[in-house]
């Protein structure tokens, strides 16, 4: 008796799980935030390229918070969904993508991470990822970004040393707002936003750049609710300008973003002080992002800021929805992916940066 009740059961279970299925969404995509100017283009890029396809795709917020992505995520699970597509909120938290990964896998769904890494370690996450046959990680050498973006504004000083150099010390003082203390982008662009911008100066017989408060042993200011957002750079810009100003000679004489909203929020905040105004003959403050979302473009074209470092969101969108589509039908999960992309060990793609100054 007990026998038949569980074959019962489990036939209950086997159909109620597939009606479940075929009644479902096709694609579920659980986002770190909705607030993210840079992947606010992603994600209308990845829902048309969805629509296009012809599946849809149900976009959830997790408004920053790792527990509602999981509980999102888990939801989508029991509801019903075939394929779940991730920006990590938890970005390098391997423990975190484990547990996602592994609750994806149960169901025998494709599972697509995207943008945000899952680990700080390259093996790690290769392991995380050939655990699972149906998985793939989208995203950038993350490194990269920080890279160009620092040797852009090592060439970019050079070239206007005398007129950046405000009260003529010879040593460019810097701000350098930081998106998130623990986010592996974050960390990287930081880094190397001003070690590689430092290699081009000096090599040139000038000095490293300085960053402006001497007395600070963090080079860097943070968003503490790690959003990337405007409103930190624009509060933070705003109480520097207040102490360091062209009238007591010691002016932030450049500006290094990790994103570009950061970007706009110090430009704002040197606006409302006569820099960056777009009129011809104002000083301008040189500020540098990384993402060329349509409103880093419009400053740059404007000559409010001076270049910002690209990262595909298109390109980033069109990977994803590729890849999904692809593995939800059975195919080679990399078949039609474009030619610009790179597949790394069968279980990453990552989509190039490049500079951009409007030119």
């Amino acid at each position: 008796m007990k026998k038949m009740l569980a074959l019962a059961l489990a036939l209950v279970m086997s159909l109620t799980m597939t009606c479940v299925v075929a009644g479902a969404e096709d694609v579920v995509v659980s986002w770190y935030t909705f607030g993210d100017v840079y992947l606010t283009s992603v994600r209308t890029a990845l829902d048309a390229a969805f629509e296009e396809m012809g599946i849809n795709v149900t976009d959830k917020d997790s408004n920053a918070n790792q527990q509602t992505q999981t509980d999102d995520i888990n939801t989508a699970l029991v509801t019903g969904t075939n394929a779940v597509v991730i920006n990590l909120v938890e970005s390098g938290a391997i423990g975190t993508a484990e547990t996602l990964m592994n609750a994806v896998a149960q169901w025998g769904i494709p599972a697509v991470f995207f943008n945000r890494a899952v680990s700080t370690d390259d093996a790690e996450a290769a392991a995380l990822f050939n655990s699972y046959d149906k998985s793939v990680f989208v995203g950038t050498k993350f490194e990269e970004a920080g890279m160009m973006q620092g040797t852009m504004i090592g060439e970019y000083v050079l070239e206007h040393y005398d007129e950046i150099d405000l009260n003529g010390d010879g040593v460019i003082s810097y701000v350098m707002f930081k998106g998130d203390e623990a986010n592996q982008e974050a960390i990287l662009r930081t880094k190397y936003g001003v070690e590689n911008a430092d290699a081009v100066l000096t090599a040139a017989g000038k000095p490293a750049l300085q960053y402006y408060d001497a007395e600070a042993t963090t080079k860097y200011l943070v968003d503490m609710n790690g959003t990337w957002s405007n409103t930190a750079s624009f509060e933070y810009m705003s109480t520097i300008l207040a102490q360091y100003n062209e009238a007591n000679g010691n002016m932030v004489e450049l500006v290094i973003c990790n994103n570009d909203d950061m970007a706009l929020g110090a430009i704002n905040a040197l606006t409302n002080v006569g820099y960056n105004t777009g009129v011809e003959g104002d000083k301008v403050i040189p500020v540098f992002g990384v993402d060329a979302t349509d409103a880093a473009k419009e400053l740059i074209a404007t000559g409010r800021m001076v270049g910002t470092i690209k990262q595909d969101a298109e390109g980033m969108a069109d990977a994803v929805a590729t890849i999904t589509a692809n593995l939800i039908a059975g195919r080679d999960k990399f078949e039609g992916l474009n030619e610009n992309y790179t597949v790394i060990d069968n279980w990453m793609v990552t989509i190039p940066y490049a500079v951009y100054t409007g030119e």
